[in-house]
C-alpha cells in the first residue's frame, strides 16, 4: 500500500543525491546484508545494488553504507579469502567490484585473494571461434550484451589496482567483438545476444543475432561504454571508435524515448505497440548513459534535455510505502534471450536490485549534470 502524501515525501528529496540516499535507505531498512535477494549468495543482483551504493558513498561518506556493503561480502568470503561462486558464468564476477574498496580501506588480504580468484576465471571461460567469451557455459557459443558489463568493468578495475594492463586490452577486444556481432547499423542500438552456431530458436539464421532490442541489456552496455572510456588512455587507437559507438547509441536511444513520460519501453524500438510497456530499470540506465557521456565530455549538451526528461519521468514513477520508504516499481525481473513475446511476458516487481542499483547510478550522474532539479 502506497502512502497518500507521496508529494510531501517527494518534496523532502531536494537533489538527485537525496533520491539516491532514499533508495539505499529503503533497502537497508528492509534487508540485512545477508538477506539481500537471492539470500546468502554471491550474485550480480546484490553487486549491482551495492556497487551503486559504494559509488554514492564515495560522494556522501556514510559509514553505515560502508559497513552494510562489508557485511554482505563478509557473510560470504571466509577468513582465508575462500567463497562459493558460479565459475561457469560472467555474471558471477560483477560483485567483485566491491572488493577493491574493501581491500584499500581495511588492508585485509582476503579481499585481494577473492578478487584474484574472480580474475583467474577469464582464462578458463569457453570462447567463440573469434575469441568472444561465452556468457555462460550452459549457453554455448553465445555472447550477451549483459556479459560485457558483468565481467568487463571488474577486469578493468583489477588491472588498474593490481598492475595487470592486459585486462584492459582484453575488455577492449571483447567490446569490439560484441559490437561486431550485435550492433544494428540503422539505429545504433544493440541486439540482446548473438549465437555463433545459429542453433538457438531466437537466432537469425544468417547473422546469429537475437531479434529484439531489450532495454536493460542495452543499458548495461551503455554503462560499459562510459567505463571503458574512463580507463582508456586518450591516445589509445580504439578510443575514437568507442566514442562514436557511444554517441550513436545515445542518438538511437533518444529517438525512442516516450514522448509523454520520458521513459523507455521494455523492447526499446516498439513503443508503438500497446502491448509493450514502460520499464524503469532500462530508463534509469539510459539516463545514466546519456548524463555520464555529457559529464565526461563524450557527447554534447544537446542531449541534456533527454536525460532531464527521463530522470523526471523516473521520479514521477517512484512511490513510498506506509513508512515513507522508497519504492521503485515496474522493474523487469532477470531475463534471458527470446522473441518479442518473451520480453512482453516477463513479470515486473518493485525494489528489485537491478532497478534500484540502476536508479542510484542515474541519480549520481544527474547530480553531476544538474545539481538541483
Amino acid at each position: 500500500m502506497v502512502i497518500v502524501n507521496k508529494s510531501d515525501r517527494q518534496k523532502q528529496l531536494q537533489t538527485p543525491l537525496d533520491w539516491g540516499k532514499a533508495a539505499c535507505d529503503s533497502l537497508i531498512a528492509t534487508y540485512t546484508p545477508a538477506q539481500l535477494p537471492p539470500e546468502n549468495r554471491w550474485h550480480y543482483h546484490q553487486g549491482v545494488f551495492l556497487y551503486s551504493m559504494l559509488q554514492l558513498n564515495e560522494i556522501i561518506g556514510r559509514e553505515d553504507y560502508f559497513h552494510y556493503i562489508k557485511g554482505y561480502v563478509d557473510n560470504i568470503i571466509d577468513e582465508d579469502g575462500n567463497f562459493y561462486f558460479n565459475r561457469e558464468e560472467l555474471d558471477a564476477i560483477q560483485a567483485g567490484l566491491l572488493l577493491f574498496t574493501l581491500d584499500k580501506e581495511t588492508n585485509d588480504p582476503r579481499y585481494k585473494i577473492a578478487a584474484t580468484k574472480l580474475k583467474n576465471m577469464f582464462t578458463t571461460f569457453n570462447r567463440t571461434s573469434d575469441g568472444g567469451i561465452w556468457h555462460k557455459d550452459k549457453y554455448p557459443y553465445q555472447m550477451w550484451l549483459d556479459g560485457l558489463y558483468m565481467g568487463g568493468v571488474f577486469a578493468m578495475n583489477y588491472g588498474k589496482e593490481y598492475g595487470a594492463p592486459e585486462l584492459l586490452e582484453m575488455v577492449i577486444e571483447q567490446e569490439r567483438l560484441m559490437r561486431k556481432h550485435t550492433r544494428d547499423e540503422k539505429t545504433g542500438l544493440f541486439y540482446h545476444a548473438w549465437d555463433e552456431k545459429r542453433q538457438q530458436s531466437w537466432a537469425d539464421p544468417d547473422t546469429g543475432k537475437s531479434p529484439e532490442f531489450w532495454g536493460r541489456a542495452i543499458g548495461w552496455y551503455g554503462i560499459t561504454f562510459n567505463e571503458i572510456l574512463a580507463f582508456l588512455p586518450k591516445e589509445h587507437p580504439s578510443r575514437p571508435e568507442i566514442v562514436k559507438a557511444l554517441q550513436d547509441l545515445i542518438t538511437g536511444l533518444v529517438q525512442f524515448q516516450d514522448e509523454d513520460t520520458g521513459l523507455w519501453h521494455q523492447v526499446v524500438d516498439k513503443g508503438h505497440d500497446i502491448n509493450n510497456w514502460l520499464e524503469t530499470s532500462c530508463a534509469a540506465l539510459f539516463v545514466y548513459t546519456i548524463a555520464r557521456a555529457i559529464n565526461d565530455g563524450h557527447t554534447d549538451e544537446r542531449f541534456k534535455e533527454f536525460a532531464i526528461k527521463g530522470y523526471r519521468g523516473l521520479l514521477d514513477r517512484m512511490e513510498f510505502n506506509d513508512n515513507g520508504l522508497f519504492l521503485m516499481p515496474e522493474i523487469c525481473i532477470g531475463t534471458g534471450v527470446g522473441d518479442y513475446q518473451h520480453y512482453l511476458d516477463r513479470p515486473t516487481c518493485e525494489n528489485d536490485l537491478h532497478g534500484v542499483g540502476s536508479f542510484i547510478l542515474a541519480c549520481i550522474e544527474m547530480q553531476r549534470l544538474l545539481p538541483k532539479l
